[in-house]
Parts: C-alpha cells; structure tokens; sequence
C-alpha cells in the first residue's frame, strides 16, 4: 500500500477503509488478490491493530471483502463494480444535484451548464 493516513475529521478506521476502497477501484488491489493483513496495515501507517480490523470488518460487513480463515483477507467478485456503482450515486448527490440547484438558481439552462462542464474537462461533447 502506498500513501499515508492523513489526519482529518473522519476516524482512522474510516480512512484504512477508504484508502482500501481507493485501491479497489484505481485496481490496484483486484477481485480475488489477497488485501494487506491487519498487521501490515498498523505496522505501515503506524496506528493501532485494533483500529484497522475495525476498518475491515467495515469492509467484511459490506461484503467487498472476504475472509479465508488461516489465509488472510481477500478483494471480494464485484467489489468494484459495487464501489463504482455507489460512489457514482453519492457522486450525483453530493456534487451534482448542489450544481443543477445552484444553477437553477443563476438561470443557467442545461446546454449552458454542459457548456461548463465540457470546458472544465477540456472536451467538446460534439466531437467523437
């Protein structure tokens, strides 16, 4: 794993989640392939053993990852697929759903709003 643990709002046990959701989804851990082991993990970010089983069993719980008793953690199928498929909808809720609003409040109409987006990205929607 590579990175650190920032320290931030959110717990510790939180941010050992996400940075495995991270690595889950930039593939750098792919469906099947054994997940750093909770010793590793503490041992890598230096916190406590405790609270990285906790962000685990966040994970276990959420069925993205799996347990082989004796063998170790591993990337559930279709763990990407269910991270994708959820932050695209948190994406849309937290994001995008405040943009339209706050566009609708500015009188900006769709293709104006596109318009935006499309600059922002460095693309032209009409170009295939």
């Amino acid at each position: 794993m590579s990175g650190t643990v920032h320290p931030d709002n959110r717990p510790l046990f939180i941010q050992i989640k996400e940075k495995i959701e991270d690595q889950i989804v930039n593939d750098q851990l792919l469906e099947g392939e054994q997940v750093p082991s909770t010793t590793q993990l503490s041992q890598f970010y230096k916190i406590n053993h405790i609270t990285v089983l906790k962000g685990i069993n966040l994970l276990v719980d959420a069925g993205l990852i799996y347990k082989k008793r004796g063998v170790g953690m591993f990337v559930a199928e279709g763990a990407k697929e269910m991270l994708l498929r959820t932050r695209k909808s948190a994406f849309a809720e937290h994001y995008v759903v405040p943009m339209v609003q706050e566009a609708d409040k500015l009188g900006l109409s769709t293709d104006e709003l596109v318009q935006i987006i499309t600059q922002l990205k460095g693309s032209d929607p009409h170009e295939s």
